[in-house]
């Protein structure tokens, strides 16, 4: 049988526009809490009912996934709230119970946390973009923190610009004592809305004159939380747990004390380490573990007492 004049044309731009569509980035919004996702229940448009669990929905939505991965559309999950989706319709006058606007809405968190899909499953991704999100708000309250400080009464420096730049050295000076190996730091320091955590992953070689090596957003978003404890002045602590082959793991330790990083000896590592934050009660000693003192890493700066 011949085949139609308009057959090859039909075929050529169904091909064309599933080669398009394979171009056009997809962005899907997860809801992460069962809670929220029970809100979400009561509109109306919402995919799903009142006899839905949240199971349920996580296996639908590892469904899409799976399913936009398949058509070889690169896809990215963004966190839905859904108190965060009704102030968005209240500012904008749009009607929250609506695919459409719960699609528009979608689309805009694609600027915010968000997390590329690599076929890992859904329950993975949960944590993961939990953890993104609360990592982000916090570079974000961080940030505003140094902003908002002001110049220094006395010479007129920046004082959030000049404690970004006295942390973003003591990195490299925290992480260079600490020789070479895979070294784990947490630094964390308590605000007025919020506890500012932040944790870091860095390399250093064992080759004389190799400078650490700190991978992706970790090292911005630890000089900032770094930084904003320098600049408030009050209190917070730092720990730098150390792995080098061939050695026990060795733990060192600071406190922030009035605007700066001082060491701590090994006892008061050794207690901080073993006692629990909750109780206060004592908790064994980790083994292969060794406790040391920190070491100076700061250096004086215009604005310290």
């Amino acid at each position: 049988m011949n085949a139609t004049p308009d057959t090859p044309r039909t075929t050529t731009t169904a091909s064309a526009t599933a080669s398009l569509r394979r171009e056009v980035p997809s962005t899907v919004g997860l809801i992460t809490d069962p809670g929220d996702f029970a809100v979400m229940r009561d509109y109306r448009t919402f995919a799903f009912g009142h006899h839905d669990e949240y199971p349920d929905y996580l296996r639908r939505i590892d469904a899409l996934l799976r399913s936009l991965a398949a058509q070889g559309i690169h896809t990215t999950v963004a966190l839905f709230d859904p108190e965060e989706y009704a102030g968005y319709c209240a500012e904008h006058g749009l009607d929250p119970d609506s695919a459409h606007t719960r699609s528009r809405f979608t689309a805009e968190l694609a600027g915010g946390p968000t997390l590329p899909y690599a076929g890992q499953p859904v329950e993975e991704l949960v944590p993961l973009l939990v953890d993104e999100a609360v990592r982000q708000s916090t570079w974000e309250y961080a940030t505003e923190l140094l902003a908002g400080i002001g110049a220094c009464a006395d010479c007129g420096e920046d004082i959030g610009k000049a404690s970004f730049e006295r942390a973003a050295d003591m990195l490299e000076r925290l992480v260079a004592g600490a020789g070479p190996g895979h070294h784990h730091l947490v630094c964390s320091v308590p605000a007025e809305e919020q506890q500012l955590i932040a944790v870091l992953h860095a390399e250093a070689a064992a080759a004389p004159g190799t400078r650490p090596r700190v991978t992706g957003r970790e090292g911005l978003d630890f000089v900032t939380v770094l930084a904003a404890g320098l600049a408030l002045g009050g209190a917070g602590g730092l720990v730098l747990r150390s792995t080098t082959e061939g050695f026990r793991d060795r733990v060192h330790g600071w406190r922030l004390d009035r605007g700066r990083l001082v060491a701590l000896t090994a006892a008061a590592v050794f207690d901080a380490y073993c006692t629990d934050a909750d109780t206060g009660d004592p908790v064994a000693p980790e083994p292969g573990v060794e406790y040391c003192p920190g070491y100076e890493v700061d250096v004086p700066g215009p604005h310290r007492d």
